[in-house]
């Protein structure tokens, strides 16, 4: 049952089913996708190390109208938050699963701009090379070391941590000092 007109929307998990479910929608869209935040690290590593509020996943500005409407057929809609732009929001359904959604253009270099092209924010060409599984399913996801990058410049929650420890294990992906420093403390 979802929350009633004008109040706020439950929130639930991403489960691993949630995720293959929407990789099977964008399949039958022929859209393509990469998979970021924890649900891509966990892509990456092959399986679920921890539990997933949302599912962040990067698309092309080209195949948004298209992702759009079927995500809003299966009752999606936006959620407000404090940061919403046209490159970055949230969809959220009545059961409170949270998909969110990062806009890119690839330009002639094979880079992802994200957001304005004068803003000079960009997932590297090598970032979109990644790719893992989620419930025996393959999928396209932001490289180990794309990821271990991305969680710099900020302070690091528990699952941030987690995630890029996970990477730096398993893949050998050197730690920035900030990491290192957030590593000791946890």
């Amino acid at each position: 049952m979802g929350a009633a007109a004008g109040s706020p929307r439950p929130v639930s998990d991403m489960s691993a089913e949630d995720v293959v479910w929407f990789l099977g929608l964008v399949d039958r869209l022929g859209i393509e996708v990469w998979l970021d935040g924890g649900w891509g690290v966990d892509a990456r590593l092959g399986e679920q190390t921890r539990r997933h509020r949302d599912l962040d996943v990067v698309v092309e500005q080209q195949d948004l109208r298209a992702l759009r409407e079927a995500l809003a057929a299966s009752g999606f809609v936006d959620s407000p938050t404090e940061d919403r732009t046209d490159w970055n929001f949230v969809l959220v359904d009545p059961e409170g699963r949270r998909i969110d959604v990062h806009v890119i253009v690839i330009d002639e270099h094979g880079n992802g701009i994200y957001g304005p092209a004068e803003n000079g924010i960009f997932y590297p060409a090598s970032a979109l090379t990644g790719s893992g599984s989620v419930g025996g399913r393959p999928v396209r996801c932001l490289t180990p070391e794309y990821q271990v990058q991305s969680h710099t410049g900020y302070e690091l929650d528990e699952n941030d941590l987690s995630d890029v420890m996970a990477l730096h294990e398993r893949f050998g992906v050197p730690l920035s000092e900030e990491q290192r420093r957030a590593s000791d403390r946890g």
